[in-house]
């Protein structure tokens, strides 16, 4: 594949550090992108992934479809000359375990209905 198709991204982290650049095919998918920004996740981080699921990409303040591809998402950037797209990571972890919900007994009071007519 010629040089001059692939596209340069790199990934901002929440605290303003960077993972990349790298170089990507037009036809890759977000979700291979993802997958790419958890391999490549600093070690020295405090909130760290645990999948790719955990990942939201923002691109032109849009959250990225995971099946887009790269050429799908660059399309503001097309009249730029060659350079390097900067794309926004937010890690939010999946809700795997469930807080149990406080059970709270319920007193039912009888209700009243009220009613109230005005003549003039």
């Amino acid at each position: 594949m010629p040089e001059e198709d692939l596209v340069e991204l790199k990934f901002r982290l929440y605290d303003g550090s960077d993972v990349g650049p790298f170089q990507y095919s037009p036809t890759a998918t977000v979700s291979m992108l993802k997958e790419r920004i958890v391999s490549e996740w600093p070690k020295d981080k405090k909130i760290v992934p645990k999948s790719a699921s955990d990942i939201k990409l923002i691109n032109a303040g849009k959250i990225l479809e995971n099946g887009k591809t790269v050429a799908q998402c660059k399309a503001p950037f097309d009249d730029l000359p060659k350079s390097v797209i900067t794309m926004h990571v937010v890690v939010q972890p999946s809700q795997t375990k469930a807080r149990p919900e406080k059970k709270v007994e319920k007193v039912e009071t009888p209700q009243r209905s009220f009613c109230s007519c005005t003549i003039m």
